[in-house]
Formats: C-alpha cells, structure tokens, sequence
C-alpha cells in the first residue's frame, strides 16, 4: 500500500475544527506538538499531506484520541463533498 502525496482537505478541515473547538491558537498547538507553525498551516491549508507520526503528535497535543480524528474527518469529507457537488 503506498502512502498517498496528496493533501486530504477533511483531514485539515477537521484539524482546524478540533484545534479551534479546543480554543488553541495555530502557534501554541505547534509548539505543543513539536512542529512549526508554518507547517501546522500548512496541513490546516491542504498545502501538505502530514506523515502519521506528524498527525499523532497534533492529536496528543490537543488532547483528543484518533477516533475522534477519524469521526472529525469524517464529517468535514461530507462538507468536502457538499461543496464539491455544489461548485
């Protein structure tokens, strides 16, 4: 199985979500997670498709577990897909 180079717009969607739900600013989850901001943004953006070790430390610094992640994505890729049908 090979590892997809393509940015998942779910996947930044729900991070985005989970960090503002979580009332955390782009630069102090970075920091937490041990990244930079500007990748952080970068994910968020769907300019990057993050490795899972990336993807995990942002999970552990926000504090949520990767079911979470999974139902968050989730519902952001039937936004994705909304707005695709409608554009």
């Amino acid at each position: 199985m090979t590892r997809s180079s393509r940015p998942d717009p779910a996947l930044g969607a729900a991070l985005r979500q989970l960090r503002e739900e979580h009332g955390v600013t782009r630069e102090a989850l970075a920091y937490q997670a041990g990244i930079t901001a500007s990748a952080l943004a970068r994910i968020e953006l769907v300019q990057v498709a993050p490795g899972w070790d990336t993807v995990r430390r942002v999970t552990g610094a926000l504090g949520v577990s990767l079911v979470d992640l999974a139902t968050a994505v989730e519902a952001a890729e039937r936004v994705v897909n909304r707005r695709a049908r409608t554009v």
